[in-house]
Order: C-alpha cells, then sequence, then structure tokens
C-alpha cells in the first residue's frame, strides 16, 4: 500500500529517461511502474527487505554537488554531472530520490545477473520436469532470460533432505531452496511465528523448522505462496495437477467477513487449490489455510443434487409447485442467511415483503485471530444490512423464531442454509409445519423439510460479499454446478415471480442490480456489479459503526520496516 510520503511523485532517470515515480518507493517497484522489470527472489512487497539473494543489482548514480558550495557540478552540456556508486546496488534495499540515476540493462547489471544465477544453480537439481513449482517458478524465469546457458561447475553437487515435512499442510524439498528467507520473514512479521531458520553454513545451509516446533500455523500454507522455487509445496495439492492446465477464477473466501481475495484454481469443473490475490485494501496476500479447503464441501458426500418433496426426489419444477402451494397459505417466516450473496438476500428480502413474511436471521462467531479470520465467521452479515434484510446485528440463535414458533404466529417456513436445531429451536415446535429448504448440504433440518430446493456453492456462481470493512467484493463462478440444479438467485426470482402478483423480478444480475440501486436512498445507487471486476469498492458504513463487531482495520499486523531489517 502506498504511504503519504510515497504519493508525492519524483523524477528519476530510468534506463536514459526521465519518469515520474513515487517519492520513497524502492527501485524493483519504481521500475516495475514503467514497464522495467528488475529480477529478484528475496524481495517481496509486503516482507521487510533482506537483500540477500542479490538479483536486484543495479547501478546507480545521483547528481554531483561541490563539497564547499554545495552547488551542482555540470558536465560541458550543461547537464548534470552524475556521480556513479562504484559498484552495483541491490534495488530493493534503495529507496528512490530526485535525480536519482538507474541503469537496469547496462552490460555490468547483466553480467552481475548471470553470475548470480550461476551461484544459484550451482546446487540446483535438474527436476523441472517433476517439479511442482514447473510453470510458476522464477527460477526457471529468471534463468532462461538472465542465465548463462550452460553451466562451469564440474564439482558433484550437494544433496540435501527431500520430502521433509515442515507441517501437517508443508512439504519442503530442501535442495530446491535458494535461501531467499520470504517463508522465515513472514512467520516472524504476519503471522507471528517464528517457527523457521536456516542451519549450518555456505552451500550446506539448510531450513528447518526449531527443535520441538513444527509449521502448524493456519497460514502455514502462505509459505508455499511466497517460495520463488519448488522448495516449499502444499502436501494437499502436491503432484497432483500442472499449473499450466488449471483456469483461475477470482473469487472471494467465503470462510469469514474478512473477505480475502482468492484465486480458485480448476480443470474440467474440478477444484484443485484455492489461492491467495492480492488486495492491499482487504487482505493484501496472505490467507488463513482453512479456507483454502473450502473447495472440497463442493463434492462431499452431504451434498443436496437432487430437489426432493415429502423426502422423495423430484423434478425441479414439481420442487418449486410444491414450495408455492405450501406457502400459499397462512403466515410465513424467511430464515436469512449471512453466507448468501448481496443479491440473494435482496430477493429474499423482495420476497418477505411481498407475502408479508417474517424475517429472521443467525449470526456464526469464533474467535478473531488478529490477521484475517474474523470473528463474524460469515461473508456476508453486513450484506443483510444493506440490503435491508436485516436491521441490526444477529445473535448467534434464532431465538425470537423459537419465540414466534412457541407462540403459533407462522405456518411455514423458508430456510436457507441454516440448521434450526442448532440455533435454539426446539424440534417440537416444528410439527406439523412444512419447511422449504434451499441450501448445499444435508442438515437435519433439511432432513425433515417438506421441499428442498438445492442450491449452488459460492464457487459454482457469481455475485458479491459485503466484507467486515464494508468493502463490496465480487466473486465470479469457478465451475459449474450439478446437472439440472439453478442458482440461487432464479430459484428465489421463480418463487417471488409466482407467489407475488403482478412481480417480475429478473434472475440476470445486471437486472437485480438495477432494482438494487432504484432507490433514492440505496447505498449501491450509481453502482453497477461490472463495476465491481474493476475492483472492490467501499460502501459507507457510518450507519452501523456502533454496532459491535464491525471492525476498522483490514490487517491488525505492522509489517517490519524496511530500515530496521536493513539495520539488523
Amino acid at each position: 500500500m502506498i504511504s503519504k510520503k510515497q504519493k508525492e511523485a519524483v523524477t528519476i532517470n530510468l534506463d536514459g529517461k526521465e519518469v515520474e515515480v513515487p517519492a520513497g518507493v524502492n527501485l524493483i517497484e519504481a521500475a516495475a511502474l514503467h514497464g522495467k522489470e528488475i529480477p529478484h527472489y528475496c524481495y517481496h512487497p509486503q516482507l521487510s527487505v533482506a537483500g540477500n539473494c542479490r538479483m536486484c543489482l543495479v547501478e546507480m548514480g545521483t547528481p554531483m554537488r561541490d563539497r564547499g558550495s554545495g552547488e551542482p557540478i555540470l558536465e560541458e552540456d550543461g547537464s548534470p554531472k552524475i556521480g556513479w556508486v562504484p559498484k552495483p546496488v541491490i534495488g530493493c534495499a534503495t529507496d528512490v530520490i530526485p535525480g536519482m540515476h538507474v541503469k537496469t540493462d547496462s552490460e555490468t547489471v547483466l553480467d552481475c545477473r548471470e553470475s548470480i544465477m550461476e551461484f544459484l544453480l550451482v546446487n540446483h537439481p535438474l527436476d523441472c520436469p517433476i517439479c511442482d513449482q514447473a510453470g510458476e517458478c522464477r527460477l526457471q524465469e529468471f534463468a532462461t532470460d538472465y542465465g548463462r546457458g550452460y553451466s562451469r561447475y564440474e564439482e558433484r553437487k550437494n544433496v540435501k533432505p527431500k520430502r521433509t515435512r515442515l507441517g501437517p499442510r508443508v512439504t519442503l524439498d530442501d535442495e530446491r531452496c535458494i535461501l531467499c528467507s520470504r517463508c522465515i520473514r513472514f512467520c516472524q512479521e504476519v503471522a507471528d511465528d517464528d517457527v523457521l531458520g536456516f542451519v549450518d553454513r555456505g552451500s550446506f545451509s539448510t531450513l528447518t523448522c526449531f527443535p520441538g516446533r513444527e509449521l502448524s500455523n493456519n497460514y502455514s500454507l502462505n509459505t508455499v505462496d511466497l517460495c520463488p522455487v519448488g522448495a516449499l509445496t502444499s502436501s494437499d495439492f502436491r503432484f497432483k495437477m500442472r499449473v499450466w492446465f488449471l483456469k483461475e477464477t477470482p473469487s472471494i473466501c467465503p470462510e469469514s467477513s474478512a473477505g480475502c481475495n482468492t484465486l480458485v484454481s480448476s480443470r474440467e469443473g474440478e477444484i484443485y487449490r484455492i489461492t491467495p490475490r492480492r488486495n492491499d485494501l482487504v487482505n493484501d496476500s496472505w490467507m488463513p489455510d482453512s479456507g483454502r479447503s473450502l473447495y472440497k464441501e463442493v463434492r462431499s458426500e452431504d451434498r443436496l443434487t437432487k430437489p426432493r418433496t415429502d423426502g422423495q426426489d423430484c423434478s425441479l419444477e414439481d420442487a418449486i409447485g410444491a414450495a408455492v402451494a405450501a406457502l400459499s397459505v397462512g403466515q410465513v417466516g424467511i430464515v436469512g442467511s449471512c453466507r448468501s450473496s448481496l443479491e440473494e438476500q435482496f430477493l429474499a428480502n423482495q420476497l418477505a415483503k411481498g407475502i408479508k413474511a417474517q424475517k429472521f436471521l443467525r449470526g456464526h462467531f469464533g474467535d478473531d485471530d488478529g490477521i484475517l479470520l474474523s470473528s463474524d465467521r460469515t461473508p456476508n452479515l453486513r450484506g443483510t444490512l444493506l440490503s435491508g434484510f436485516a436491521s441490526a446485528y444477529p445473535k448467534d440463535n434464532l431465538s425470537s423464531l423459537a419465540l414466534a414458533l412457541k407462540k403459533g404466529n407462522l405456518d411455514a417456513l423458508v430456510v436457507m442454509g441454516e440448521d434450526l436445531f442448532e440455533s435454539k429451536v426446539d424440534a417440537d415446535s416444528i410439527n406439523g409445519i412444512p419447511i422449504i429448504f434451499l441450501g448445499t448440504h444435508e442438515n437435519a433440518t433439511s432432513q425433515l423439510a417438506k421441499v428442498v430446493l438445492p442450491t449452488l456453492t459460492s464457487f459454482e456462481k457469481s455475485g458479491s460479499f459485503v466484507n467486515r470493512n464494508f468493502f463490496l467484493q465480487a466473486f465470479r463462478q469457478s465451475v459449474p454446478g450439478p446437472a439440472g440444479l439453478l442458482p440461487d438467485i432464479q430459484l428465489l426470482s421463480r418463487l417471488l415471480n409466482e407467489l407475488v402478483e403482478e412481480s417480475f423480478q429478473g434472475s440476470d444480475l445486471d437486472e437485480i442490480w438495477e432494482d438494487m440501486a432504484r432507490p433514492a436512498s440505496s447505498p449501491l445507487k450509481s453502482l453497477c456489479f461490472s463495476d465491481l471486476k474493476k475492483g472492490c469498492v467501499q460502501l459507507d458504513g457510518s450507519k452501523w459503526a456502533s454496532l459491535p463487531f464491525v471492525e476498522k482495520k483490514a490487517l491488525h499486523y505492522k509489517p517490519a520496516s524496511p530500515k530496521a531489517a536493513k539495520s539488523s
């Protein structure tokens, strides 16, 4: 994230051209802004500077001044005379200053890169064809771009440990490690779990856990994402799929209200992994390990894939007809879900208005880990506030529904994914009351429901969530849903149009957004779903600022100071 200091632009000379860059930014970032690549391994924009790979060496100079008078020293043609540093400097630890001159592609720089690459490959194994990192390996890429193309090393390579278990989710092939220390700094500075370190010296240096410790924190797989080579691998993804076969779809982690931006990697309708997507306003470049395994729910044994009426499988049309019939008589209650998308919650609210139904909502809460696992364990609780389905922060139960059932005020229930019996609702109170269950997985409520309408997971549909800081973010369909099932918004639109006279609710996302943004007082005024493709949009959450759990910060950790890291 760019600081206030970096917002001010300064002029530097980059490979002979005058360019403007943010003040205070390092040379790697400054060059990238103008299409110049400075190769690097140990540098990461969200970690402290280590400066140990030396791959980012550049030539650097500054305008010279007279030591006595302080006046600029000029060339014969009147241009400033540049005092070049005698040796190349590392770009990752060098901040830009006005007038700085930088050479990123000179003969000296290219020779340095070839030398550094030769050193990195001295003991590196030639196992690219079987390496999990193949296809996204920075060592492969930079060896092609900056390597000599041959090796002068004739001695036997040092053999280091393979298939070392660092923790329950991370496996180390240490012979591939280039000692960039990214994983070590991440554990120290972000995960606050100082568990990794180097032992031994020189070419025998080895990455390992401290004695009696293991890499088991809930952010351990971020070290795999950070690793620029194939040293750290995910034990779950290891040897399962070549990355160039995978289709990557931008999505949002539904684990909690942190709203981590993710990439869902799939092939032929099957998800193989989930990795974080960089968004400095929300999750930097990280996500919890627990959110990466949620894709396994798509094909879990308790997944609902067929509509049911009265316990028997039926067609979707028959199930919708039975639901309409059950909801056409008496007083209806709708149990919404904080896991539904903003569009689904809007339609559920429209349905409640149309049939004058009572609305109920349950929250799901846990411990906040201080990083990216929020105490609110649902992705869209704040969406219920913005959509109008809820006007207050929900409790961790459905006690209000239990009271309405006890008083006999309800004749039918629509339940969106919740398990009533885990929410302080007594089984006896719903005897004889028809339940219309819309959800993705089997639970005690779905087993008792009169009508079951299977819905899609967030990986199988598109929509938007509102995270804990009221950032509105879109997620895209990654894989197709089970055959014959409709997206949730189409199911809700069908129910709304058949139960409410003169209702012509569309089921397209753009149409729904037009309806959501139509009221003059809508916080979504002047927005459309396509706006979210460009990035997240922060909404005004001041109306709900006094409610509990409305967090003010996206991340709680403080990245280490690069200057402090350099001095140490």
